[in-house]
């Protein structure tokens, strides 16, 4: 990556209002993800039809005029959306060079069975050569999920102890990594979770070296302004939340009592958004959804 690109990256997401939006839907997602924007299983019979489906969906968000760096400054995306284009030009450029928004690119393999009451990533192989592509096409960092389930000392630690380890390896390939604990919003212990997880990734952050910088997305914590210290640290560019399965709505008012996180949705960011939507309609739902999302990463 030029430097000049990685610095301009760098400093959008350092100083520019706006969100982070999630169309990173992998394989297990992408068939609910088509079905809540109209399209069902019937529609299409194997992955290659249903990974063409997904590709004109997050094509015509991002194609869409509400969609752009004015308020969107970033988006992540999976590694099929990485290797396709959109408008004559390979994805990740055409979000930078067209719209001004920042490509990331979801690097992990999904996640193991429950244990300790959490889900570790599965292992990542060739990660190597994913990041060295993620290079080559101007992406400027990564995002991978674990999730944690129950406050478990020794699975929380197990989570943010694996999240860093990938997480220097693509420091040192040059991006810029999304750490990604969510804590199930379902947790039957998910204040005594968030608390576990913030000391164990403070911990982790305070051994960085100076020049080793993360993002952290979090699921939106119990008690409001819970991770200023996070926001706070040195070593922490931004500290990104997931909407975790809450409406809309839900996720904007509890972003908007969290002073200094901003928006990575998935789910609520597209609500509302059908395929067989006008052209008018799809862009007038949308930006009602970047505009909505966009002040409550603002407060």
């Amino acid at each position: 990556m030029a430097s000049q690109t990685q610095h301009a990256m760098l400093e959008k997401i350092k100083s520019e209002n706006g969100f982070i939006a999630a169309l990173d839907q992998s394989g297990g997602s992408t068939p609910k993800a088509l079905r809540l924007y109209g399209i069902e299983e019937s529609q299409y019979s194997n992955d290659d039809e249903m990974f063409n489906l997904v590709h004109d969906m997050r094509t015509r968000i991002i194609t869409s005029s509400p969609f752009s760096g004015d308020r969107v400054l970033g988006a992540i995306l999976f590694e099929n959306t990485l290797d396709r284009e959109i408008a004559g030009k390979p994805s990740a450029r055409f979000l930078w060079d067209e719209k001004n928004v920042v490509p990331f690119l979801k690097v992990d393999k999904g996640l193991l069975d429950e244990a300790d009451g959490v889900q570790l990533m599965k292992d990542i192989p060739q990660l190597d050569e994913l990041l060295t592509k993620a290079n080559q096409q101007d992406v400027f960092g990564t995002k991978m999920r674990s999730v944690v389930k129950l406050a478990n000392e020794k699975g929380i630690k197990d989570v943010v102890a694996q999240q860093f380890e990938v997480g220097k390896q693509i420091i040192a390939a040059g991006l810029v990594p999304i750490i990604e604990p969510e804590v199930d919003i379902k947790s039957p212990q998910k204040a005594e979770a968030e608390a576990m997880l913030r000391d164990a990734i403070l911990a982790e952050l305070d051994a960085l070296s100076d020049t080793q910088i993360v993002m952290l997305k979090l699921t939106l914590p119990e008690q409001d302004d819970f991770y200023a210290s996070l926001i706070a640290h040195p070593k922490v560019l931004k500290v990104v939340a997931l909407s975790g399965g809450y409406t809309r709505e839900e996720a904007n008012a509890k972003l908007s009592r969290n002073k200094g996180m901003i928006a990575s949705f998935s789910r609520a960011l597209t609500e509302g958004i059908n395929a067989n939507q006008s052209d008018d309609d799809f862009a007038s739902t949308l930006e009602g959804a970047i505009e909505g999302i966009y002040q409550a990463s603002k407060s």
